[in-house]
């Protein structure tokens, strides 16, 4: 056999020595039906990992000019998460989703990169690396004038925030989507607390020993401080302290900043994901059958 045609094979397909080896001999050494024997190959053993739990990979957010995108690229492993061929797809999506009008999930996984969709990407990758690869989520911002967006990855690629507002300063609107990356609010505004728990606050605060036997002009803002700092203890942004600045709280900083948030989104990688606990050695045991 041909150790030169072994070695193309492999430097075309990724794939490893045997397998190239097992296809250049199922197809008498024609290179160009050993390429397609290896993908139809992958492509049926990718299809076999499509039920599999992918929790791990990366989450990342991007900036170019008016336009925020953020998305998770799942694997089933960190180490896959770290291949050369998963973080080069990734750079690719990142530019493509920038460019590619959606509303949905499913809008990207049909729309076509380089004469594939990004399903079908999705799928020649997780036949190439051995682990199913899946694009989760998607989200886009697209600042109009008079408003700013902004992004924040954090280094180790597990959680990221895009956020648009009215303003000019984008860049202290990037130091508030690393906050919200950080701190992880569960509102992004009073308005958004639930009828029910708003209630139960408002209740708490009224009949605070806080506020017993005072003047009415005190008791208001005795309440008021009351429930900034309960705002605070159930998530609400805009009552946090600032990550950079404890000092002060996010409204403030906002106001400093002369920003009003309209939006942000945050994604962290394998929120939501029920991980099934793996038995290593009978995964190994498997996977020696096949």
């Amino acid at each position: 056999m041909d150790a030169n045609k072994i070695k193309e094979l492999r430097e075309r397909t990724n794939s490893g020595f045997l397998d190239c080896k097992h296809a250049l001999e199922a197809t008498n050494d024609d290179l160009e039906k050993a390429v397609l024997w290896l993908q139809e190959k992958g492509i049926a053993k990718a299809d076999k990992k499509a039920t599999r739990i992918a929790a791990e990979g990366i989450a990342k957010a991007y900036v170019d000019k008016n336009i925020a995108i953020l998305f998770e690229l799942n694997s089933e492993t960190d180490f896959v998460a770290n291949n050369k061929l998963f973080s080069e797809f990734a750079n690719k999506l990142q530019s493509f989703l920038v460019n590619l009008k959606f509303k949905t999930l499913d809008d990207v996984l049909k729309a076509k990169l380089e004469n594939l969709t990004i399903e079908e990407h999705c799928k020649n990758l997780t036949a190439k690396v051995g682990e199913k690869i899946s694009l989760r989520r998607v989200a886009k911002y697209e600042a109009k004038a008079g408003e700013c967006v902004a992004a924040y990855t954090h280094a180790n690629m597990k959680i990221a925030t895009i956020a648009l507002a009215k303003g000019s300063n984008s860049e202290e609107l990037r130091n508030l989507a690393m906050h919200i990356t950080a701190l992880n609010p569960k509102y992004l505004c009073e308005c958004e607390i639930e009828p029910e728990i708003k209630k139960e606050i408002d209740a708490k605060v009224s009949a605070s020993p806080a506020i017993k036997n005072k003047p009415e002009k005190i008791q208001e803002q005795i309440k008021a401080g009351l429930l900034r700092k309960e705002y605070n203890e159930i998530g609400v942004l805009g009552y946090q302290p600032y990550v950079k600045d404890d000092a002060i709280t996010v409204n403030k900083f906002l106001e400093n900043a002369k920003l009003e948030l309209l939006e942000a989104t945050r994604f962290e990688v394998g929120e939501g994901i029920e991980k099934k606990t793996v038995d290593f050695a009978s995964e190994v045991a498997e996977q020696m059958k096949q």
